[in-house]
């Protein structure tokens, strides 16, 4: 140690380095080859020394360019520690611990974060002079020193809390347990910025729930108390941060004080500060997910309900009401271009997308008061009617300027409701239906705005009364109104349009038809006025309308309003403009509606995505020859948008596969890195496996083999989809290649039978999918799949019982007649189990599955005597007897 202490820096390096991190954060264009030659220093085993001696003692140096060595010191630290030579740790460290009572604040506050990176890096074990040098600063009574140390403690907390709470060799107790009363202690410190720091650090804890936290639970609950009418709004807002999570946590704790919590938390959402009324607002929907007893919140909801519907008017600082001045005539900036996600394609009953049907992606107390509104009308139903209605009326009443932004914060209310309180709402909706119409034509965008929204979440309502004179013509008013305002001259308002359009196209489907040319008309007109960010909103209620319409959109006089524009901007976007994205899965959708009437535009759309796929898989390793950067989501989108044609097209694709090197580049994306790209790959393999599996044959042995390896415990449980996807796309090459899958049968079964019989807490669509898959190998290799019946009989014919009935269930049933039929004996044990899942069909269509299900209840019937069979069925609940007397047993 004395030999590192003596270390001191050349003065030459030390100046070179303070002018090489000045030049980093003064604004300068050449900023990144200051970066590279800071990366070179890093080379120099001396480097960090240099950084730390720059930020603990260049006391005569501006603290900027401190701050700057020490934030770098941090960044190196958490690549380079663990490789450094113990001296040089052991200098570094050193020269930090006098840091944590600097005069300067942010020299404290970078030497935090910088300490906790070591502790991430070496743990408490390999410092332990830092927890007795934290002790001494938070017991000196000086405030630079109290300030430092508390703050590197948070820091702790924060980035590693679970290191606080091992065993320290020399310390008799855990690290946790000495601080705790200590910051507890701090929760009174008349320095507001002690206050914050201690019982931020105790936050962190909340999650973990640590014995030490437990057992001080009611000290902790006290001194919450005690702070919950602190005058700083940053210790308030962490008061109710508090509650929220020990609501979500453990919510015992907080039942001997649910009222008084209550109380406050009901006028911390009233509280000036907007940050502190946004953390208490997230209080309601953490209480109604933690199912707590309603009749304790019910009691105060006369007084919450105003509280949320008077926070859910826009605040006078509102970023949308800026933007929402801005018509179609602004050009968007770059900032407005919000990143966008496609969800890889997914076979089967529930995809695991988040449909948020929002409008606005900014979280505030506006956004949590609606979000709240929604929950309890989810968990109250009708009871809040009584309180909100009057104060909604009231509001929407307003006729004058000055009060728009009440009559919107009204129509947002009945939006949130929707869902909630529609029974309370039903004999009225109508009504309510006929009040909104005309807000869509109201003078302000946001009420028009809103308007849309809550008029989407009555779409169903809308839809349903679609049979009578007076519902079809508020359908039409609805649509119509709509469609209007796709068209409006106002940004803000044509995104809210369109994404309430797609909502009712969903829920409107085939009944769309009779207006299909008004519809295109107004979206490809939208199409050509749009600007870049509502373009996608565009392509997604085109893409809405195909789904939802199907072929009935495969007529002439459509496509000739549809697809010119689309194919316009399809050769318009070169192959790495992202605004290619949109398009693809628009023409996916397409694709799949027009079915064979779509070849006409088949030809140029499927080379487009080859080239694309072969573009982006050379910019993966060479971006230079490939002229593009990588980027994952163009070959995800053209795979799905290949699994759209293939689908459309059928065997109509083959020609287009056959001139192809597409069996090769899918070979590659099944074995890509990224887990998006093979579960887009896993479910193009399935679409063509149905349509063109010879093409496929040549390299079968591989797409099996890597499909396989999808299923290992490991990554199906990190990567559910891309496992399900596998398991789906290797029943359909099952049926396909039928005698060729034999080599691979048994690997593929033993992946399968754990998740069977793992079922419970696995995804549906997996399990679904693995006892469909495992099914086709029976019906196919019943010789290589019987001898192991024993081992999953009981749980495959559980997941069968739950599958609708479908042509893919019919197929798992002929694997199922085919091992009883090869084993008769290995399916004794699970005869019950089998019997059920017999009786789980409402109707077997196929006469020769129904007459093999008959021959394997009968075989067992003349199987077992002396009672055995009476036994076995008198285990059975009397609807499922039912059910099997129609096969003759």
């Amino acid at each position: 140690m004395a030999a590192s202490a003596q270390w001191q820096p050349a003065e030459e390096g030390l100046r070179e380095i303070c002018h090489l991190l000045e030049q980093q954060i003064s604004p300068s264009p050449d900023r990144p080859q200051i970066w590279l030659q800071l990366q070179q220093y890093s080379q120099h085993p001396d480097f960090n020394k240099y950084l730390a001696f720059i930020f603990a003692r260049a006391e005569g140096t501006p603290v900027e360019i401190r701050q700057a060595a020490g934030l770098l010191l941090k960044n190196n630290l958490r690549t380079a520690f663990k490789s450094m030579e113990p001296s040089n740790q052991q200098y570094i460290k050193s020269e930090l611990l006098p840091c944590l009572g600097a005069a300067d604040r942010h020299i404290r506050s970078t030497v935090g974060t910088i300490i906790s990176v070591i502790v991430q890096q070496g743990r408490i074990l390999g410092w332990p002079d830092l927890l007795q040098a934290l002790l001494q600063c938070l017991e000196s009574n000086d405030l630079n020193h109290m300030e430092g140390a508390m703050d590197a403690l948070y820091k702790i907390c924060e980035d590693i809390p679970q290191e606080l709470d091992s065993d320290v060799p020399g310390l008799a107790e855990r690290p946790i347990n000495i601080f705790l009363p200590r910051l507890f202690q701090f929760f009174q410190s008349p320095h507001a910025s002690l206050r914050k720091l201690s019982l931020g650090s105790v936050n962190q804890f909340i999650m973990l729930m640590l014995k030490g936290l437990s057992r001080s639970m009611d000290q902790y609950l006290q001194g919450l108390f005690v702070l919950a009418l602190d005058p700083s709004a940053e210790v308030r807002k962490l008061v109710c941060a508090a509650f929220v999570q020990l609501i979500e946590v453990r919510p015992a704790f907080l039942e001997p004080h649910l009222r008084n919590v209550i109380e406050y938390m009901l006028q911390a959402n009233k509280d000036d500060d907007d940050e502190v009324a946004l953390e208490a607002c997230e209080f309601w929907s953490a209480y109604c997910d933690a199912q707590f007893q309603t009749e304790c919140l019910g009691e105060f909801l006369p007084r919450l309900i105003p509280v949320l519907l008077s926070n859910m008017v826009y605040a006078d600082d509102d970023e949308s009401l800026v933007d929402a001045e801005e018509d179609e005539s602004f050009p968007d900036r770059d900032q407005d271009l919000k990143p966008r996600f496609h969800s890889s394609r997914f076979h089967g009953a529930d995809n695991m997308e988040d449909d948020d049907d929002d409008i606005v992606n900014i979280w505030n107390l506006r956004k949590c008061s609606a979000a709240a509104l929604d929950i309890l009308s989810n968990v109250f139903g009708d009871e809040i009617l009584p309180t909100l209605m009057p104060l909604v009326q009231a509001k929407l009443a307003t006729a004058d300027d000055n009060t728009w932004k009440d009559r919107e914060a009204a129509v947002l209310a009945i939006g949130a409701i929707a869902e909630g309180c529609i029974n309370g709402l039903y004999p009225h909706l109508s009504e309510m239906v006929v009040f909104l119409i005309p807000l869509l034509d109201d003078k302000f965008p946001l009420i028009r705005s809103i308007t849309c929204w809550t008029l989407s979440r009555y779409s169903k309502f809308v839809v349903q009364g679609i049979g009578h004179q007076k519902g079809h013509e508020q359908f039409e008013k609805v649509l119509m109104g709509l469609l209007r305002r796709v068209l409006d001259t106002n940004k803000r308002v044509q995104e809210a349009a369109c994404s309430a359009f797609a909502t009712l196209e969903e829920e409107a489907a085939k009944e769309l038809v009779p207006r299909l040319e008004v519809i295109l008309q107004h979206l490809l007109c939208a199409f050509g006025k749009y600007q870049k960010r509502n373009l996608r909103m565009v392509y997604d209620a085109i893409g809405t309308l195909a789904d939802a319409v199907g072929g009935e959109l495969n007529q002439p006089r459509y496509l000739d309003i549809l697809m010119p524009p689309l194919i316009s901007k399809w050769q318009q976007l070169s192959n790495s403009d992202k605004d290619l994205f949109p398009l693809l899965e628009c023409f996916t959708s397409i694709a799949q509606a027009l079915g064979p009437g779509f070849s006409q535009f088949a030809e140029p759309v499927f080379q487009r995505c080859i080239n694309l796929i072969q573009t982006q898989q050379l910019a993966k390793v060479d971006p230079l020859s490939a002229g593009v950067q990588y980027d994952k989501e163009f070959i995800v989108c053209s795979l799905d948008l290949l699994s759209g044609l293939a689908e459309g097209l059928g065997s109509g694709i083959e020609s287009l596969v056959a001139q192809s090197n597409l069996r090769d580049l899918l070979l590659q994306c099944c074995m890509d890195d990224a887990s998006d790209v093979r579960q887009s790959s896993l479910a193009l393999l399935g679409d063509l496996t149905r349509v063109c599996p010879v093409h496929l044959r040549p390299r079968l042995p591989e797409f099996l083999n890597v499909a396989a390896d999808q299923l290992r415990t490991q990554e199906m449980r990190e990567f559910v989809s891309v496992a399900n996807n596998a398991c789906w796309a290797i029943g359909e090459l099952v049926v396909k290649v039928q005698q060729d899958i034999s080599p691979i049968a048994l690997r593929v079964v033993e992946c399968l039978v754990p998740i069977l019989k793992n079922a419970e807490g696995l995804n549906k669509s997996l399990v679904e999918n693995s006892a469909i898959t495992l099914g086709r190998l029976a019906w196919v290799c019943p010789d290589l799949v019987s001898p192991h019946m024993d081992h999953f009989m009981q749980p495959w014919c559980t997941a069968l019982s739950m599958i609708r009935d479908d042509i893919e269930k019919e197929d798992a049933f002929r694997g199922l007649c085919a091992l009883v039929r090869e084993n008769p004996t290995g399916a004794l044990s699970s005869l019950v189990y089998m019997c059920k899942a017999i009786a789980s069909w409402h109707e077997i269509r196929s006469e020769d599955l129904h007459n093999g299900v008959c021959h394997v209840l009968n075989g067992y019937k003349q199987m077992l005597r002396n009672g055995a069979w009476e036994q076995c069925m008198s285990l059975l609940e009397p609807p499922v007897k039912d059910k099997l007397s129609k096969y003759q047993v």
